[in-house]
């Protein structure tokens, strides 16, 4: 006996649908993926970092320089870059992107080739890229409620760390490098393997941008 068309269509729908989401959980925890993912964010960033370098050494040499970025009086690089945050450790804070990223593309390039990095270095690296995040969310915070102004190339600086931390601390819970206690590091690997993380990143830059554009608003272009 044979189903019709429409019946063994339908029945197959389900199988299909799971076997898509299996494919894509393999894909997502897959760890050409992760680093794949990591090693973008990180060239996106230390490419915005080169920019702003480049920024800062042109306003050096003249503070009255029109940047490409200066759109508008909201959308400003050089508002920012002119201002004490940009230069916090008495250096444009460029710099530092420009000496952390290549670290973070050389962890994902040996990775993606098979190396497998000690537990210690990982958890270096975690915790300094942490500190990373935690500086420029900082300064996203004194763009956004101090300067007044929003650097677009910072802009994207910050999401594309908020991207890499993202990554690192996915990789670093899986495979256990942060000393977490073994109940807790039960949880964050839960976690991460029901998703977690990619919602709650998700969430996050939304919720980022929706605060962008509530405060702002028709003034980032005009």
């Amino acid at each position: 006996m044979t189903l019709p068309e429409d019946a063994a269509e339908e029945a197959t729908q389900p199988q299909d649908r799971d076997g898509l989401v299996a494919r894509a959980f393999r894909i997502r925890h897959d760890n050409r993926f992760i680093f794949t993912t990591m090693l973008i964010s990180a060239c996106v960033s230390l490419f915005a970092s080169f920019v702003l370098s480049v920024d800062a050494l042109l306003l050096a040499e003249n503070p009255d320089q029109l940047l490409s970025c200066d759109i508008s009086s909201t959308l400003s690089c050089g508002a920012v870059a002119q201002s004490w945050q940009a230069s916090l450790f008495g250096f444009p804070n460029a710099f530092l992107g420009m000496v952390a990223e290549p670290v973070v593309i050389t962890i994902a390039v040996a990775s993606l080739g098979g190396v497998r990095f000690p537990r210690w270095f990982m958890f270096s690296a975690q915790v300094v890229y942490t500190l990373g995040v935690i500086f420029a969310y900082w300064l996203f915070a004194q763009s956004m409620f101090v300067i007044g102004a929003l650097c677009p190339w910072c802009l994207l600086v910050t999401v594309s760390t908020t991207l890499v931390f993202t990554t690192l601390t996915h990789v670093n819970v899986r495979d256990g490098n942060l000393f977490l206690p073994p109940r807790a590091s039960a949880v964050a690997r839960s976690a991460i393997a029901r998703e977690v993380d990619v919602v709650v990143v998700w969430l996050w830059l939304i919720a980022l941008a929706g605060l962008v554009a509530l405060k702002y608003g028709p003034s980032l272009l005009g």
